[in-house]
């Protein structure tokens, strides 16, 4: 996993969605401009390679969690997998990877709400995923994590499915560097709903 997007994973799940559990019992983040952030209070946002709570604006790179929140920490007891990361544990952003991962998330989320308009996606802390359901299918972008490395768009059945799309453990999976933008993003998803 690349330190950016391990750090940016870590800062998704122990500044924002844990506090945010702990004030509001939801872990849900969203995509924002630039970014992404919190569905409640404490209303934070990471913009880019910055973590910005009303006018503050904070650099991520070189700093720790624990550092950007008195109560860094993930949503205890929820779920075992995560970023690993540490609150005390320094991180390393690389302003043109987060662009990138930025990028992702707001291509997934245009092509998202395109493809099912009733559905509000969400960003995952666990995965450090963007994901909506709809019926009995997962539909999402991962910036990328131990199964593909770079971001991509996948489609995830709650029962396995056969056939030459299903190209993954959890169901299909297209790298965006294939993918052509918002448009090619949501024929992909209109695709595993038909092959559904």
């Amino acid at each position: 996993m690349s330190q950016t997007r391990r750090a940016l994973h870590g800062v998704a799940e122990l500044v924002l969605a844990g506090p945010q559990y702990r004030a509001a019992g939801t872990l849900r983040l969203r995509v924002t401009p630039g970014g992404f952030g919190t569905t409640r209070d404490p209303r934070l946002m990471v913009v880019v390679d910055q973590l910005v709570a009303g006018e503050r604006r904070v650099p991520l790179d070189g700093t720790t969690c624990a550092h950007l929140h008195p109560d860094a920490g993930a949503p205890a007891g929820l779920y075992d997998d995560g970023s690993g990361l540490t609150p005390d544990e320094k991180l390393s952003v690389d302003p043109a990877e987060a662009r990138a991962i930025m990028a992702a998330f707001s291509d997934g989320d245009t092509a998202l709400r395109l493809f099912s308009p009733d559905t509000e996606p969400v960003l995952w802390p666990e995965h450090f995923d963007l994901a909506s359901t709809v019926g009995e299918v997962n539909y999402g972008v991962s910036p990328g994590d131990g199964y593909l490395p770079e971001p991509y768009a996948y489609v995830g059945p709650h029962q396995p499915r056969q056939g030459e799309f299903w190209n993954a453990p959890f169901g299909a999976a297209a790298p965006l560097s294939e993918l052509d933008g918002v448009e090619a993003i949501l024929r992909f998803f209109r695709r595993g709903r038909d092959e559904s």
